[in-house]
């Protein structure tokens, strides 16, 4: 056993198995409002026998083991047993296209397929090379391969409890390609065990004495550095926290409903989405007048947050992307305690979150312990954090590029630093497009200040080459289904004439918007115009408006139909 192994996540996960075996770890709804409780001896059993069966294939140390599958108890399971039997995880986003399920099961070299809870594999299945052998979960498509129930119960568990040198590979997180083809991020034990126990010192405060009562919900793809970070490698660490998943999500409401949780971690889509479900039962200047109102204000606000199932959150983070400072406002009027933090991929999300001392709406927080942070010379925000990947697998030029002289990450995020430390994001280096007039342009503060407004789900600020810059907006959802009434969309066109001025009064002149043009339909993950972590996929949007960008521009409206 190495000196270093109490550290790690497999060592935690032994202590947890061996001092609360019969405590509930993960509860999995199977449908029809029926759920399946898994104690932490019950999740590490399955584990054991899982390790068992991958050892016997006699692949070789630091095999590559994909995992396919939304997110389910037997996701944790498989993880443990990867690892447990002496080999490395590679998971693939459950929305991915056939042609990217296959470039990652080829790049990373996988030995063999975890096939998960899908909504669509039979358009993904064709992306699995012929000869990689496959296993299928519980709750998988109906499949040919040998299910997972079947192999646990044939095969002893393993004994004892197998270590992993700190150096070793866990996991390769592949980016979710909002940028092109994705990049496989590596972790070892170590630097993963280290981002997790710090995320954990950092939520201290909030887990207070009473560390064995809080529950979380997973639902955000344990695929991305987000949640593999934050619910599960935190919970494994942590071990007293009860981790529930959600069924769907037509079920989600109900899911939250009966998770109660005290942790909460989302997006910003997401949390933008519940202030419009809000506003759509009640107008925003109502609820406003009612918030201000002594007693009754934080009754409403109370009966918010029980409808929402957010009633019992003593955290909420927001993460992925930039939250409008008007959200977090809006929220901690409710009485929701939400800080926003700032990380990537490559640090296994471990950099920078709100804390109480230190969180100012629009600024992501201060550096986690151990992250050094600076700007360079160009605005770019440098890292240099214990959760560092080891490099990007099979491309050594990308290390070359990613990395300062020194060691430090170049995010390819712009930003600025306050004297006490708060980190501000300013756009993406990549992001900013210069103007005919020869000015850059940042989209993300601009689209920050359009997506604060309830009409508003997303929005895309671009315009290289043209004298100014535009926006693309796709409605709230209540909205949408409206339009074709003409009263509903003159108002629209009133409300979004008055965003555009309000908008431009707040930017520079070489920032200012010419026309606001609304999509005519929502941007989702399946039609490509978003990422699995529901970010905007600019390029592809960009490519699929290209063509009428003339016409737009030759116009003398402000406000456009497209």
């Amino acid at each position: 056993m190495n000196d270093k192994a109490s550290t790690l996540v497999l060592e935690r996960i032994y202590q947890h198995e061996q001092s609360h075996p019969h405590k509930v770890f993960l509860t999995q709804p199977v449908g029809h409002g029926q759920v399946i409780d898994y104690t932490w001896g019950q999740t590490l059993d399955q584990s054991r026998r899982m390790a068992a069966h991958l050892k016997s294939l006699g692949l070789p140390h630091g095999a590559k083991v994909a995992i396919l599958s939304k997110n389910c108890a037997h996701f944790f399971m498989a993880e443990l047993a990867i690892w447990m039997a002496g080999f490395t995880t590679v998971a693939i986003f459950p929305t991915e296209s056939a042609d990217t399920v296959k470039f990652v099961l080829e790049h990373s070299e996988s030995s063999l397929l975890f096939v998960g809870k899908l909504d669509e594999w039979h358009k993904q299945a064709p992306g699995v090379p012929e000869h990689l052998p496959r296993i299928a979960f519980p709750l998988a498509p109906p499949t040919p391969y040998e299910g997972w129930d079947d192999i646990v119960a044939r095969t002893e568990p393993l004994q004892g409890q197998a270590w992993r040198e700190p150096t070793d590979l866990a996991m390769i997180i592949y980016t979710s390609g909002s940028t092109g083809q994705p990049k496989g991020a590596m972790h070892s034990f170590e630097r993963m065990s280290e981002a997790a126990q710090g995320i954990i010192n950092g939520m201290v405060d909030t887990m207070g004495a009473n560390r064995e009562d809080h529950r979380i919900l997973s639902y955000l793809p344990l695929a991305h550095v987000f949640e593999r970070a934050f619910v599960e490698t935190m919970t494994f660490m942590e071990g007293h926290i009860h981790v529930f998943f959600a069924e769907s999500l037509d079920t989600f409401l109900q899911d939250l409903q009966r998770a109660r949780p005290t942790i909460f971690i989302s997006v910003p889509r997401l949390w933008l989405k519940f202030q419009h479900g809000v506003f759509a039962k009640m107008p925003a200047k109502k609820l406003n007048v009612l918030l201000s109102i002594p007693i009754l204000g934080g009754v409403v606000a109370r009966k918010i947050l029980v409808g929402l199932g957010l009633d019992k959150v003593e955290l909420a983070g927001s993460g992925s992307a930039p939250l409008p400072p008007e959200l977090i406002r809006w929220y901690r009027r409710l009485g929701l305690n939400l800080v926003e933090g700032y990380a990537m991929t490559e640090d296994f999300a471990y950099s920078h979150t709100q804390t109480a001392q230190f969180n100012e709406p629009g600024y992501v927080g201060t550096p986690y312990a151990g992250v050094q942070v600076r700007i360079s010379e160009e605005g770019e925000i440098l890292i240099k954090s214990p959760g560092q990947m080891l490099g990007y697998y099979k491309r050594p030029d990308l290390d070359q590029q990613s990395f300062t002289d020194d060691g430090y990450f170049k995010t390819g995020d712009l930003g600025s630093r306050r004297p006490d430390g708060q980190l501000k994001i300013t756009g993406r280096l990549k992001e900013q497009f210069k103007t005919s007039k020869g000015k850059y342009v940042a989209p993300a503060p601009i689209e920050n200040r359009l997506n604060a407004n309830p009409l508003i789900e997303l929005s895309m600020v671009s315009g290289s080459g043209f004298d100014k810059a535009y926006a693309l907006v796709v409605l709230a959802e209540e909205w949408r289904p409206k339009l074709s009434q003409a009263a509903v969309r003159n108002d629209i066109q009133a409300q979004l004439t008055e965003l555009l001025a309000h908008v431009n009064a707040h930017s520079a002149d070489y920032e200012q918007l010419k026309m606001l043009v609304v999509a005519s339909e929502p941007w989702t993950i399946e039609n490509g115009c978003l990422t699995p972590t529901m970010k905007i996929k600019r390029s592809r949007i960009e490519f699929l408006v290209q063509h009428q960008l003339e016409g737009w521009y030759s116009q003398s409206q402000s406000i456009l139909w497209h």
